[in-house]
């Protein structure tokens, strides 16, 4: 378990104001890291717990977190503080109090999610590294978003499943997938957008107010259609929230092919992660690109 008192002693001294921990609740619903909310009188944090050697992980984290804040396009908890001793690491953050969808909800997240796509930088990648799930994500800032997409995602995760023993017609698929990206991008102009870069359901909810509100994000500056893909890749997003999108930020028409191909990357992600379970979509995904390709 944590030093509370050490993580108390860091509010006080990121916040100056004086912190004391005296109630402590358990909060479900983490994969990675445990949640725990925290009091002192008046004031709470949510604080997430996980082992000292992944102090990285929740500093990336937090300015992700912050990147988002400052496109003022939709909530987020606002980082506190992050650090560690020699049981823990943590990341202190507000505590927002969650509440139900409202009737327009949905739309607002589509809204927010368009306009957060439409803050942008002069280049692809982003300052530093993070993780997707507990995998490293390599951001070097790159001029060139097919080179970066080919280098530093499919590239990256192909040679993670061969490593981890997924040597069958995956990688001959994979290798002739990336030499042929190009064919993808014929037609489109891709900008270096603000992506939250993990955007499934479990990653938005809406605060008291039905104001929707996104965490634990694995933020770079990439093409928008990443981000939309993985929003269809598990579901959990009505259809208003696609039209709401659409209507403040429309898509090409390549966008239906290009999915796939920005899925792909979460798929190999879950193979490397849980296993041979999410081969067979892996491959079928990549037989399909490549009959567009013909």
């Amino acid at each position: 378990m944590p030093s509370w008192s050490d993580i108390a002693t860091q509010i006080s001294a990121s916040t100056g104001i004086p912190f004391v921990v005296q109630k402590v609740r358990k909060i479900g619903g983490g994969c990675i890291s445990q949640g725990h909310r925290i009091e002192s009188g008046g004031q709470c944090f949510f604080v997430k717990i996980n082992s000292s050697d992944n102090l990285s992980m929740f500093e990336a984290e937090a300015l992700g977190l912050q990147e988002i804040y400052n496109s003022r396009a939709l909530r987020v908890p606002i980082p506190v503080c992050w650090g560690r001793n020699d049981s823990s690491s943590w990341l202190v953050m507000e505590f927002l109090e969650m509440g139900n969808a409202g009737r327009k909800s949905a739309e607002s997240l589509g809204r927010g999610i368009a306009s957060m796509h439409r803050f942008s930088s002069e280049k692809f990648g982003w300052i530093r590294d993070n993780t997707i799930g507990t995998t490293p994500q390599f951001n070097r800032l790159s001029s060139d978003w097919i080179q970066f997409w080919r280098d530093r995602r499919l590239g990256y995760q192909l040679r993670l499943a061969q490593t981890n023993g997924y040597t069958g017609k995956l990688q001959p698929l994979g290798e002739r997938l990336m030499a042929e990206l190009d064919v993808f991008f014929m037609d489109t102009l891709t900008v270096p957008s603000l992506l939250h870069g993990d955007l499934w359901s479990g990653n938005y909810t809406f605060d008291s107010a039905g104001q929707p509100v996104l965490f634990d994000p694995a933020i770079y500056y990439g093409d928008r259609e990443a981000d939309l893909a993985m929003t269809e890749l598990f579901g959990g997003f009505p259809a208003n929230f696609y039209a709401a999108y659409r209507e403040t930020y429309p898509l090409d028409a390549g966008y239906v092919i290009r999915k796939d191909l920005y899925n792909l990357y979460h798929v190999l992600n879950h193979l490397n992660l849980f296993g041979e379970g999410y081969l067979n979509q892996a491959e079928k995904m990549m037989e399909k690109l490549h009959s567009e390709i013909r």
